[in-house]
């Protein structure tokens, strides 16, 4: 979908970005952005060192010798 974008392409939407919200506005919106970005990469981080290894959600397959139970459906 996005294959054909050149350098071009990048400076037209700079340039109606710019006309849109005007320079004073930029700055700060990236500025924003980065910081948004941080919080949710050392969130994810900080997720991963304490989350606790549970090995309870890992699936339980049944032996050949341990009959399944049917369900009747009505």
């Amino acid at each position: 979908m996005l294959h054909n974008l050149t350098g071009w392409h990048a400076l037209i939407v700079l340039a109606i970005l710019l006309l849109v919200f005007g320079s004073t506005k930029l700055p700060s919106l990236a500025k924003g952005v980065g910081q948004s970005l941080r919080i949710l990469k050392d969130e994810v981080r900080e997720e991963k060192k304490t989350a606790p290894r549970d090995d309870t959600t890992a699936p339980v397959f049944a032996d050949a010798s341990t009959p399944v139970p049917y369900r009747h459906t009505s």
